[in-house]
């Protein structure tokens, strides 16, 4: 695959940035030299390689799956200025 400078000046619209004229056929050189090596990358078999997240194998940390804070239902309502029936209460917003 080749980018020509119309191509080049047509990223570069898409991509918001200002290109002069006289830069388009660096750019495109840019863009073909991208491309080759993109094109190199889609020669190597990497059809036996397991994907991977990182290059050192890690194991996120976890803990375990209890409640620590909880049961506060009077300490938490005593800073709402209106609460009623043990929630918020606020004001009707649709009418």
């Amino acid at each position: 695959m080749s980018i020509d400078q119309n191509t080049a000046a047509r990223v570069a619209k898409l991509a918001r940035i200002k290109v002069e004229d006289e830069a388009l056929p660096a750019l495109a050189a840019e863009f073909n030299t991208i491309l080759g090596f993109i094109e190199q990358l889609n020669e190597v078999d990497v059809d036996c390689i397991e994907p991977m997240t990182s290059v050192t194998p890690q194991r996120l940390k976890r803990r375990a799956d209890v409640v620590t804070d909880g049961d506060q239902q009077d300490k938490v309502l005593s800073n709402a200025p209106d609460a009623r029936e043990g929630f918020f209460a606020v004001p009707k917003v649709v009418e």
